[in-house]
């Protein structure tokens, strides 16, 4: 059985909108899922996740992998929005979020991770965002789930739950924007990126929501 479904949503929108559904229980130690996204020119697509997903350990040895991997034409616009992940006790799990965009292309893909369910300790998580408009926008890979690391100002400052969404949808902010436990950071070849740390996925959702509210594109964008 697929372990993902896409469920479209009916109806006349400028923007398709289109659920990603869990069918099993997935990923699972050992599993290796794609997801492979095409947006023709000119086409706007959304796709939300409806549910968390659970990083869970397999009865055999060895770790999971995701990949997402997205094509955008020239002028086609994506919002790739999932809800979190949650990395469990004694996961493995290496997520990859890669796109390739046209000319005039746009982007909103958001991340969020939390680090074991409530009381849990957290597996491991390795997550890479790579993204390319011509030449490279993003090649950004984070290793987290080590205590040391995690616990350290250099790391997640103790903080279990981390977000981050790239944006590429025109003009950036001249400089880096930032309060409490988010930033919003211009990137060198354009796009910016914005991330968020907190104790709850509630939190960083409203973060990166404040984020993305101080960027020039965000006015009537996905």
């Amino acid at each position: 059985m697929a372990p993902l479904r896409l469920v479209p949503r009916r109806g006349p929108r400028d923007v398709a909108l289109v659920h990603v559904v869990s069918a099993v229980t997935a990923p699972l130690g050992g599993d290796d899922l794609e997801l492979r996204v095409t947006v023709e020119a000119g086409a706007s697509v959304e796709l939300r996740g409806v549910a968390a997903t659970l990083a869970l350990p397999g009865r055999h040895a060895g770790g999971s992998r995701a990949l997402v991997d997205v094509e955008l034409a020239d002028g086609a616009s994506l919002a790739y929005l999932p809800e979190p992940t949650v990395v469990t006790a004694r996961a493995c799990h290496e997520s990859v979020f890669r796109a390739r965009m046209g000319d005039g292309a746009r982007l909103r893909a958001r991340e969020v991770i939390v680090l074991g369910r409530s009381n849990e300790r957290p597996g491991s998580l390795t997550t890479t965002l790579d993204v390319r408009r011509g030449g490279p926008v993003i090649k950004q890979t984070s290793r987290l789930g080590t205590h040391e690391v995690d616990a350290s100002p250099a790391g997640l400052a103790g903080r279990r739950v981390f977000g981050a969404e790239l944006l590429c949808w025109g003009e950036d902010p001249p400089g880096a924007v930032s309060a409490d436990w988010w930033s919003l950071v211009p990137l060198a070849r354009g796009g910016s990126l914005s991330t968020a740390l907190a104790d709850d996925a509630v939190t960083v959702d409203r973060a990166l929501d404040a984020a993305r509210s101080r960027h020039p594109g965000s006015a009537g964008r996905l």
